[in-house]
């Protein structure tokens, strides 16, 4: 039921973007696509709620920035910016692209899913840019609690070299992260990883390239919620 009503939501959202957020190249379109990105896509929440933190020297995580923001990161010294909510071409991307322009920040658009398991190619993706981007990067998806909390533990344990179960903080309450429910199966790629780690000792960047199957994750992370997370999963 609640799925259902999320998923309607998100639809009308989406042809709430096609009809007024997609343009911003002229003073009226721009007034539409400003509102479309406080009412739509939330920012208005975001006003005083930024979501921001330091994960290690090299990373900043927070949510969906605005222009004004993008210009604070800058001053903090934020040299790239990682978007995880893809290249939509609706308000919140054209915005952010419009300020990134005019600060000299690269944009790096990653189409991450906070509800589903993720793609092997995208974490390998991730991966790749971790290693290329200059630094500090500020990473950020739609509220900075799902999918940048996978990337900024994902960080930790690639750049800085913690275990599975220290970078796992990143996908707490203090972000606003739920554990359980569909974005839950975040949590449970690192526990599924940790497990493959234990009886291995294989690498995560080796499991994810050689070893890592999304649909028996999935099929993991239901026997997990199923059993109270309990038993064999």
């Amino acid at each position: 039921m609640l799925g259902r009503i999320h998923q309607k939501l998100k639809d009308w959202q989406d042809a709430l973007g096609r009809r007024y957020g997609t343009d911003i190249t002229t003073p009226a379109a721009r007034r539409a696509a400003w509102w479309h990105f406080q009412l739509s896509d939330h920012a208005f929440l975001r006003i005083w709620w930024h979501n921001f933190a330091t994960v290690a020297p090299g990373l900043f995580r927070s949510n969906q920035p605005d222009g004004k923001r993008l210009a604070a990161y800058a001053g903090l010294g934020i040299k790239s910016v990682l978007n995880l909510r893809g290249a939509s071409g609706q308000s919140f991307w054209l915005f952010e692209r419009e300020a990134c322009d005019r600060l000299g920040l690269p944009l790096i658009d990653l189409n991450m899913s906070a509800r589903r398991a993720p793609e092997p190619e995208v974490l390998l993706q991730l991966y790749d840019l971790f290693q290329t981007l200059p630094r500090p990067i500020l990473v950020h998806c739609k509220s900075g609690a799902d999918r940048t909390g996978l990337a900024a533990a994902l960080w930790l344990i690639w750049v800085e070299g913690k275990t599975v179960e220290e970078a796992m903080g990143q996908l707490s309450l203090r972000y606003v992260h739920l554990s359980f429910g569909r974005t839950g199966i975040l949590d449970h790629f690192l526990r599924f990883y940790a497990r493959e780690r234990d009886r291995t000792g294989i690498a995560l960047i080796d499991w994810i390239r050689d070893g890592y199957d999304p649909k028996a994750l999935a099929e993991s992370y239901r026997r997990y919620e199923a059993k109270g997370k309990l038993g064999d999963w």
